[in-house]
């Protein structure tokens, strides 16, 4: 780790020196997707960005533990369930599955870990508790709960905000029994028909803003390193999961960290305003290295504008790499000789350390990566054995361990793989995970196996598993 990093702080409003609360570890804390439908590009945007930021950190030497929550309880999910006539787990199970085949398919690593609010209810209504206790919410008539915003001197610091110039209205929810427009809601009183959970002030739900400072917080410890998400969150869901963690005295994040949004013809990407690309149909026409070195080539912190010409443009250039990597691996026939020792290979991979440690500077390091991929080419005209071997590696092995690009297609052959012992093995990762309170990922797992025809049936003597097709094993 002999990388001065300095990253935006968002707080801050400039760039700055990162220095990790422990000498070799960073913790980050990235806002995951509200799961009532197929994520879009700008919904993947932050995923892969902070995916290959955590792959940068574990290349220079530190352990990286990341959360990325699934909002799973939200006026958006009970709406579709209400359209559908499901119950809201339902439509929340399923786009949790579906995130899982996209993020497979963008060859994004899964974080360490990724929570579903709710799992955290009764760790959230003690949060909500104590804030009340603490003099920084308070009950409304009908049972909701908000956080007093005048209460909190520093309210809008994130934001840069000035609570005397904030309108009610802008991302702000309107309520009658509010002291101030600027209060939020903590907690919502359910109305007929909503999902609910029994509180100290009756039945409701947890508002938007309160799952995520309880479940980083839970996760990462009352201090972490990074909170991470689109610029987009930063007022006014960051701004009030800061407030809650200041008014119950917690450090919270030290840093934070937010990339630009991703535009369709300078408008925002919303499915609001349907103006999406799901990334389901966008990988039918290009695949995960295009999306993914067309994201790096902007600065995560700018706006990119997407149209099909610049994605086309851009995979011409990513077929000319690949083409350049098969075309050494045919010249050494079939396995290109390792080695990294050269002066050449430490001087390239120092200029994309460097260039990653001044806030994560990725359209230096795409451009650089396209000058290997022409060095390349000029060293296999040349028969530069040396020269190969350098920028192959420094291509596949340095740039793509830290993007996630270049990655190897070769094929498992699963035929003599005896199927019943991966299920067996799977049940015990599940009876694992259940023991540790990982249930999004033990659910995760049977509605995956669900999917494919393996149904699991949880008894007194363990867990059973049956082939939808009539074959059953215990």
């Amino acid at each position: 780790m002999n990388y001065k990093i300095k990253i935006y702080d968002t707080l801050l409003g400039k760039v700055v020196d990162f220095i990790p609360l422990k000498e070799d570890e960073v913790k980050i804390y990235l806002c995951g997707p509200t799961v009532y439908n197929l994520i879009h590009i700008g919904n993947a945007r932050p995923i892969i960005t902070f995916d290959a930021y955590r792959r940068f950190l574990e290349y220079i030497g530190y352990k990286v533990t990341i959360v990325q929550n699934f909002t799973d309880i939200d006026d958006k999910i009970i709406n579709q369930a209400y359209k559908e006539q499901v119950s809201f787990d339902k439509i929340a199970k399923r786009y949790i599955i579906e995130y899982w085949k996209d993020m497979v398919a963008l060859k994004v690593r899964a974080f360490n870990f990724h929570p579903k609010t709710s799992n955290y209810i009764e760790e959230i209504i003690c949060y909500i508790d104590n804030l009340i206790k603490k003099g920084f919410a308070y009950t409304a008539e009908n049972g909701d709960v908000y956080f007093n915003v005048r209460k909190l001197t520093n309210y809008g610091e994130l934001s840069h905000r000035n609570t005397k110039d904030l309108i009610s209205g802008s991302r702000i929810e309107i309520s009658e029994y509010k002291k101030d427009p600027l209060d939020f809601a903590l907690w919502k009183s359910s109305k007929e028909g909503e999902p609910f959970w029994v509180s100290p002030w009756g039945k409701g739900r947890p508002g938007w803003h309160i799952e995520c400072t309880v479940m980083a917080t839970e996760l990462l410890g009352d201090a972490f390193d990074i909170h991470a998400g689109g610029n987009d969150l930063i007022f006014p869901h960051h701004e009030n999961e800061r407030a809650q963690a200041i008014a119950s005295e917690k450090q919270f994040a030290k840093y934070w960290m937010h990339n630009g949004m991703i535009q369709l013809s300078q408008n925002k990407m919303s499915k609001s305003l349907g103006n999406v690309w799901l990334v389901r149909d966008l990988l039918k026409q290009f695949d995960s290295d295009v999306l993914k070195v067309f994201i790096f080539s902007k600065h995560y912190r700018a706006p990119i504008d997407v149209n099909e010409e610049l994605l086309r443009s851009q995979e011409i250039s990513v077929k000319r790499v690949r083409q350049s990597l098969k075309e050494s691996e045919e010249y050494f026939q079939g396995v290109v000789p390792y080695s990294k020792e050269g002066e050449y290979f430490k001087e390239q991979e120092h200029y994309l350390l460097e260039q990653l440690s001044n806030d994560f500077n990725t359209p230096s390091a795409m451009a650089r990566l396209f000058d290997l991929s022409r060095e390349l080419n000029k060293a296999l005209k040349s028969k530069n054995d040396t020269m190969i071997i350098d920028n192959y590696y420094l291509i596949k092995n340095v740039y793509g361990s830290v993007f996630g690009i270049f990655e190897s297609d070769a094929e498992i052959e699963m035929h003599e793989v005896d199927a019943e012992n991966i299920i067996k093995i799977l049940l015990e990762v599940r009876s694992s995970l259940r023991d540790n309170k990982l249930y999004e990922l033990s659910d995760y797992i049977r509605d995956s196996l669900q999917e494919i025809g393996i149904e699991l049936k949880d008894t007194p003597e363990g867990t059973k598993y049956i082939f939808k097709s009539g074959k059953s094993e215990a």
